[in-house]
């Protein structure tokens, strides 16, 4: 069935591999444009910590280790473009936007914020454009290696 050499071959898959120039070209537009909305989103984190977030217990640090960990995530993406980094930004993309949705609803670590303060609606957009962007890309990724067709044994050569 599956073996772990498979996984991880399938989780390194990268565009360079497929046999599509289009589902390639395809996913290296999406890497390029998903690492962009994260490093966007890491300096919109980065701009509110230094703004005075950073006086906020748990949060503070929180905005600080998503702004430097989106920028390495982006970098990573940019560079190698490997299925597992793509699902990776989706997902940071998707967990920022949901800690501050819980933050502003219910309040997260004991501190409670408003969609209405500077950069919140902005910071919401743009994390879910770069998760969107980026599980676009990794669906491509994904599915254009399962649609690959197997590989088929070559026909003997009969004498005559």
């Amino acid at each position: 069935m599956f073996n772990r050499e498979s996984v991880i071959r399938f989780l390194l898959r990268r565009p360079g591999a497929l046999q599509s120039r289009i589902a390639r070209w395809t996913v290296l537009v999406l890497a390029a444009i998903g690492a962009g909305f994260l490093v966007w989103s890491a300096v919109i984190h980065l701009e509110l910590w230094s703004d005075g977030y950073r006086d906020v217990s748990v949060i503070g640090p929180l905005f600080l280790v998503q702004g430097i960990a989106s920028i390495v995530l982006a970098l990573a993406i940019a560079a190698l473009r490997w299925l597992v980094l793509l699902a990776a930004g989706a997902v940071a993309g998707v967990a920022t936007a949901v800690g501050l949705l819980l933050t502003a609803s219910v309040g997260l670590f004991g501190f409670k914020e408003s969609l209405s303060v500077t950069y919140a609606e902005l910071s919401l957009a743009v994390e879910f454009t770069a998760a969107f962007v980026l599980l676009c890309g990794t669906c491509v990724l994904a599915l254009s290696e399962l649609a690959r067709p197997a590989d088929r044994p070559q026909p003997v050569p009969t004498s005559t």
